[in-house]
């Protein structure tokens, strides 16, 4: 449910207001000019992780696998593939993976960056379901998705637990299911 439909329905599940106050606001970060969305909050809450995960959980479908994106990524990804019952695989930065099968290097607003799948965990055919904890601008986000499709994977969908619209994210992630907790 986004945040637009959290405001027009007269229905709100208690759980995810909890949930959306617990996102933290933090101006000036990382750099001056940023609104950054901070959910350490709603993590650090076993009630708002619990509805994250389960949420999330629920638009996995017949995923093999949840693949987290570096690094909060990490932390919702594994939550969510404990509660679909499916296995979790990190997609990590360069250099803290002892064995590679694959990298991706991807253009930022300023910058590259590189991302790598761990060999032995994602098998040509399987099929994953991405999740990060925002969706920003996207660049990460297809960047893993195009990762592990060049593995051989099927990319199932995509969840986030804040997409921030105005950034356009969704629109790298063509063909692919987003599912967004909330949208700012």
């Amino acid at each position: 449910m986004s945040e637009a439909a959290l405001a027009d329905s007269d229905d709100v599940d208690p759980g995810f207001e909890h949930v959306r106050s617990l996102i933290r606001d933090v101006p000036d970060y990382p750099r001056p000019g940023v609104l950054f969305r901070d959910l350490t909050p709603v993590l650090a809450d076993a009630e708002a992780f619990a509805t994250v995960a389960t949420e999330l959980a629920a638009r996995v479908g017949l995923a093999d696998v949840v693949v987290g994106i570096e690094a909060r990524g990490f932390l919702v990804g594994a939550a969510v593939a404990l509660v679909a019952g499916v296995g979790v695989v990190p997609v990590r930065k360069p250099g803290k993976l002892p064995v590679v099968a694959a990298s991706r290097t991807y253009d930022l607003e300023y910058g590259t960056a590189t991302l790598e799948l761990p060999a032995d965990t994602v098998r040509p055919g399987s099929k994953a379901f991405v999740v990060d904890d925002v969706l920003a601008t996207g660049g990460t986000a297809e960047a893993t998705c195009a990762l592990l499709t060049d593995a051989g994977a099927e990319v199932v969908g995509f969840g986030t637990v804040l997409e921030l619209a105005g950034l356009g994210g969704r629109d790298r992630l063509a063909g692919i299911d987003v599912h967004s907790l909330f949208t700012l």
